[in-house]
């Protein structure tokens, strides 16, 4: 059966694809009024949905100000995926030789539904499946607390990976990066299968930097 999306998240998609396209800047107020009356609603899911938008990284509520679209700062960008290439390379390392011929294969079809989102041009998509590609040796790993860890982390800077993703040709060499993985995992070569999971995150990393930089 179809899972229908909740108010709080039509919500936040709205607001996370406005921050994307850019209709919402850096800085710029988040229109609590103007949201209300389009979704015909009291401010109170409008107030769960930013919650969970600033949980992410998408907005900064401040008293009396409301709520502001948080800057992207090629520090905390750095930062972040620092972390994250470490914890996911290390996660792949483990997993790299429980993982099952069908887990592999599940991998395998995400990253071919991740290529169909990158030939639409659909980031939000690409962004759900890949965090599915990546759940697969996360979980095939065993350590519950480092997957946690990781969930936790990427919840909350969701806007850098969507930023990311959503520059030209991510998502391509995203596919790319990914195949490559996949290849590594079934001859079981450890030592590769980390680097290329490092190397899959430093790569996002750079990009975004790199945008960030050329837009001061």
């Amino acid at each position: 059966m179809e899972k229908h999306p909740t108010l709080r998240e039509r919500i936040v998609d709205s607001i996370k694809e406005a921050v994307i396209q850019g209709t919402l800047k850096p800085g710029e107020r988040v229109p609590e009024p103007e949201l209300a009356e389009r979704f015909g609603i009291s401010r109170t899911p409008i107030r769960e949905a930013f919650r969970q938008l600033e949980t992410e990284g998408f907005i900064t509520v401040t008293p009396r100000k409301g709520a502001i679209v948080s800057p992207i700062t090629d520090k905390d960008v750095r930062d972040f995926y620092a972390i994250k290439s470490l914890l996911e390379g290390y996660a792949a390392m483990v997993a790299c030789s429980k993982l099952s011929e069908k887990e592999v294969q599940k991998m395998e079809s995400l990253n071919e539904q991740m290529a169909r989102c990158a030939k639409n041009n659909d980031p939000t998509t690409f962004s759900r499946i890949d965090n599915q590609f990546h759940n697969v040796f996360l979980s095939a790993c065993g350590n519950e607390k480092l997957t946690k860890l990781l969930h936790t982390l990427v919840q909350q800077f969701e806007r850098f990976r969507m930023a990311s993703i959503s520059l030209p040709g991510r998502m391509n060499s995203s596919v790319k990066q990914h195949a490559d993985i996949i290849g590594a995992l079934r001859r079981k070569d450890v030592d590769l299968v980390e680097e290329l999971v490092k190397l899959n995150a430093e790569q996002g990393a750079e990009i975004l930097v790199k945008e960030i930089l050329k837009e001061r």
